[in-house]
């Protein structure tokens, strides 16, 4: 049994790493850029190794360092986690090279599905149902629109190389194909250094559901059953479920058998997923699910899997990297219960799901019967350089309504400031009417809108709180504010007390964002008291949303907003293209520039009919946030 671990990854699947390997008497060893000098994921390994720069480039995706870390360190194993370098078949060859163990499939493997076009190809030789599509040599943009247009549209392209929702684009006709094919080429070279494409059918009711298999260097491989992964914002994953909703036995036997017959096409070794396309028009069925790719990696939605099973992947990845053979035969596993897993990602779903950073001055996440894996804690800082996932919140349960109800209880518990987050965009997914039913698929986000991804505004009973909070701090009231243990007073902001133009009254004036409220102080509030005094306001929460409620101040605050036609910066980032210049006319939806941020392309329109009178954007500049890049008059008349 390996003895020692490095972990060539950080955030929240290195601290769930480093929870099995301490619980298996197993040293570990924590990597890190300048940006997670205090990271969680250091704090908790027993050794740790700087490498680097905060930019992944220049400290966790240079394989050369983290080969040295080990050695220095008198590490046995690498494991990589996921994202990074945990599918670069060249790194895991010069893991072995170096006389460490490789905790993941053997290279070749990782090379055979690395790639989509090829992967696709090998599956289809190996009797694997694929989609409809086009995997040919010629990247022409002629040819590949013309394959598109034989295909038929809705199509999807999709970069060779791709993963995690990036260089993908649907095409709903052939006259935007030319255009999506750019950003597409462009977006994958930029994120994997490959601009190839490929060409599918575009599903219109598709599912996304994938079969988590594992194999050992024994010869033997089994499923541990699906996970439904339909659910998706910009085909990056939200939710995820196992079993599958309105999954019946034969079409698990189905899908599940392909997974196996894939893994066994490349004689696949450890954790991995094999991810399938349903059409769910008509309901789940077995001539209806195609193999869309693998994923020769653990999986970021893996929790849900062990949940139902009972099985620690993470330890069976170590096992069967001693050489061990798998612990469990397909007869001895089963599915037991529902597990549904929600990512909590500092971004704000109603500015189009932009990342948000900044300090966590304040995070609480729900605990009490409830799984959650998390890299940071209270007090870190969300950064730039990486994905923003503050923390995977796992529930499980008999049933699956029993499973949606724990998850949507669990939610409403979270609180986070300053920095935004999806948690009630989450709580609003899985009490929405469709998601309740099972009715799923990946465009069900997309088509809600603003009734899942719109601002929260706090209730009456919120209010009600915050104004009692104040009135129990001005009074130095103790006993009875039992939510308050530590009062602070906000004498500096009270606002003339029960007073209103030297009148008595039970009116209590009250601040959230700038947006003034009166509330009535006779009425008191019910329920759980969500909230704690912060500075000089009282955060408050409900349904995943987080207020900070002020004492209104005689004369306000001016809110930083920009001058009418103003395009600023909504995150920190790089532009990338600048499609307009200085003096231009421009129509109202037209794009003005492109900003890359998270690994991600953002496009800035013009708010309206007009010419760019200003253009600050300078393509390959940095911006920060708020910055204006760009300022559109008016058109007259």
């Amino acid at each position: 049994m390996i003895t020692s671990l490095l972990i060539a990854n950080r955030g929240e699947i290195a601290c769930r790493i480093i929870r099995t390997a301490r619980s298996m008497g197993i040293r570990t060893v924590a990597v890190y850029s300048d940006a997670d000098a205090k990271a969680l994921h250091v704090r908790q390994a027993d050794e740790a190794v700087h490498i680097g720069a905060s930019p992944a480039r220049e400290s966790y995706l240079v394989g050369e360092k983290i080969i040295a870390a080990a050695k220095a360190t008198g590490a046995e194993a690498i494991h990589p986690g996921y994202g990074f370098l945990s599918e670069n078949a060249g790194f895991a060859q010069a893991v072995i090279d170096a006389g460490l163990v490789w905790v993941g499939p053997r290279p070749a493997s990782i090379t055979a599905m690395g790639l989509k076009d090829a992967a696709k190809a090998l599956m289809a030789g190996a009797g694997v149902p694929t989609t409809p599509g086009y995997l040919g040599e010629d990247q022409s943009p002629d040819r590949l629109q013309a394959e598109a247009d034989a295909i038929g549209y809705p199509v999807l392209i999709k970069a060779v190389a791709g993963g995690g929702g990036k260089g993908m684009r649907k095409v709903e006709a052939a006259g935007d194909f030319a255009d999506m094919l750019l950003s597409c080429k462009r977006e994958a070279a930029s994120s994997f250094g490959d601009d190839r494409v490929l060409i599918e059918k575009y599903i219109t009711r598709p599912r996304h559901i994938e079969v988590q298999i594992f194999g050992d260097t024994h010869g033997n491989i089994v499923h541990l059953f699906e996970r439904d992964c339909s659910l998706q914002r910009r085909h990056q994953k939200v939710i995820e479920e196992a079993p599958a909703p309105g999954m019946d036995e034969a079409t698990r036997e189905a899908i599940c058998a392909a997974a196996v017959q894939a893994g066994r096409a490349v004689d696949y070794v450890g954790a991995g997923t094999i991810e399938f396309i349903a059409d769910a028009s008509e309901g789940l069925r077995p001539d209806r699910i195609w193999f869309m790719e693998m994923n020769t990696r653990l999986q970021v939605e893996h929790p849900v899997t062990e949940e139902i099973t009972g099985v620690d992947l993470v330890e069976w990845q170590l096992r069967v990297a001693s050489g061990e053979p798998l612990p469990k035969r397909q007869e001895d596993l089963s599915i037991n219960g529902w597990a549904i897993e929600a990512r909590l990602y500092a971004e704000n779903p109603a500015t189009g799901f932009l990342p948000s950073t900044g300090p966590l001055s304040f995070l609480k996440l729900p605990h009490e019967r409830v799984r959650v894996e998390a890299g940071i804690a209270m007090g870190d800082e969300v950064t730039p350089f990486y994905d923003p996932m503050i923390a995977k919140i796992v529930v499980r349960a008999s049933d699956r309504n029993a499973a949606m109800a724990a998850l949507s209880s669990a939610l409403d518990g979270v609180a986070v400031y300053p920095v935004r987050t999806n948690a009630a965009f989450l709580h609003r997914l899985v009490n929405d009417p469709r998601v309740l039913a099972g009715d799923l698929d990946t465009g069900l986000i997309a088509a809600a809108g603003d009734r899942l991804a719109g601002p929260a505004t706090p209730s009456e009973r919120l209010l009600r709180i915050a104004a009692d909070a104040f009135l129990e701090g001005e009074r130095g009231a103790s006993g009875s504010a039992k939510s308050f243990p530590e009062r602070r007073a906000a004498e500096s902001l009270w606002n003339s007390g029960f007073r209103l133009n030297g009148q008595p009254t039970s009116v209590f004036r009250l601040s959230v964002e700038g947006t003034d409220h009166e509330i009535d102080l006779l009425s008191r509030p019910n329920g759980p008291e969500h909230a704690v005094p912060l500075e000089d306001f009282v955060l408050v929460w409900e349904a995943g949303a987080s207020f900070a409620i002020r004492p209104h101040r005689a004369g306000g605050v001016a809110g930083g907003v920009a001058s009418d036609g103003a395009i600023l910066s909504p995150m920190p980032g790089k532009v990338i293209a600048v499609e307009v210049a200085e003096g231009q006319a421009v129509a109202k939806g037209q794009k003005l520039l492109t900003l890359e941020a998270m690994k991600m392309e953002h496009s800035l329109t013009a708010p309206f009919d007009g010419v760019v009178a200003e253009l600050k954007a300078v393509a390959g500049g940095q911006v920060s946030e708020g910055m204006m890049l760009a300022k559109v008059e008016r058109a007259e008349g």
